[in-house]
């Protein structure tokens, strides 16, 4: 073969495999459980396990919900999160809700699923292997606002879920979070009936748990002014909130590149900070 064709040839296989990074990367969770059925809908928990060799149970758990915008999106968008907490010696488990692209749903049976996710974990923290005092929730985006809404929403519970059982978590980890549904918030028109019941920043109190927050300073959907308002009333509350700002950076930034690995690292820290990793 020539040179020059050989070059080229190698040169078109490098386009067509890229190098993939970490956020990139899509690992497999260990298994997957059915937490709920509505109808013929099925929801399940993506499970990543600690290593082998981490036996020291109960273990801390986390749950992440995807960003979407409660129109779609994928548990896959933690993956990566999850399998590098999951080896750090935690549970970590990627949750299924419905949204409206796929299942015609509304704002309301996002949260309604997602503390139907937390409820199922906090159940079966003993055959999970979980400490049910030890369960953090955290999501980018919409998913943001399923988990912050888990912790501080009292309505939108599923008539089937066991409201003895608590949806409540015990840290949270947000991603760009949409936690303003108020009128300047993101997301009014869809839930402007039942905004107030809804919007994680108007429904803070004392008990709500600590919490990390990453946001953009150009993020044109929550504005940096947001997460320092809600950082605000955090702090007037006498309640944890770590709020990281990055600067120029848009919506979706955690991602991919420094931003994921930087993201990825102060959860890390952030989890240490509350005894559930060492």
């Amino acid at each position: 073969m020539k040179p020059a064709l050989l070059a080229t040839l190698l040169l078109t296989t490098a386009c067509l495999n890229p190098v993939v990074n970490a956020a990139d990367a899509k690992p497999a969770p260990d298994r997957k459980i059915v937490f709920k059925t509505i109808g013929d809908v099925s929801l399940s928990l993506h499970v990543f396990e600690p290593p082998a060799d981490q036996t020291t149970t109960p273990r801390p758990a986390i749950v992440f919900f995807f960003g979407g915008g409660w129109v779609g999106g994928s548990p896959s968008q933690f993956y990566g999160q999850s399998r590098a907490i999951a080896d750090r010696g935690m549970v970590a488990i990627c949750a299924e809700y419905r949204v409206r692209k796929t299942h015609g749903t509304s704002p309301k049976e996002c949260v309604a699923d997602g503390k139907s996710a937390i409820r199922y974990v906090r159940k079966h923290a003993a055959e999970l292997g979980i400490d049910p005092n030890r369960i953090a929730a955290g999501g980018g985006s919409a998913g943001g606002h399923v988990a912050a809404a888990t912790a501080m929403v009292a309505d939108f519970d599923d008539p089937n879920d066991d409201p003895t059982i608590s949806c409540r978590p015990d840290a949270l980890v947000l991603f760009n979070p949409v936690f303003d549904n108020g009128p300047d918030g993101y997301g009014y028109d869809r839930v402007k009936d039942y905004w107030q019941a809804i919007s994680p920043l108007h429904r803070l109190n004392k008990q709500s748990p600590p919490t990390i927050v990453f946001l953009g300073t150009k993020d044109k959907l929550i504005p940096a002014s947001t997460g320092k308002a809600y950082a605000a009333k955090m702090k007037e509350l006498g309640v944890r909130c770590d709020l990281h700002l990055y600067e120029g950076e848009g919506h979706g930034f955690f991602n991919k590149g420094d931003a994921y690995e930087d993201t990825q690292a102060k959860t890390i820290a952030f989890l240490e900070s509350l005894g559930y990793l060492s």
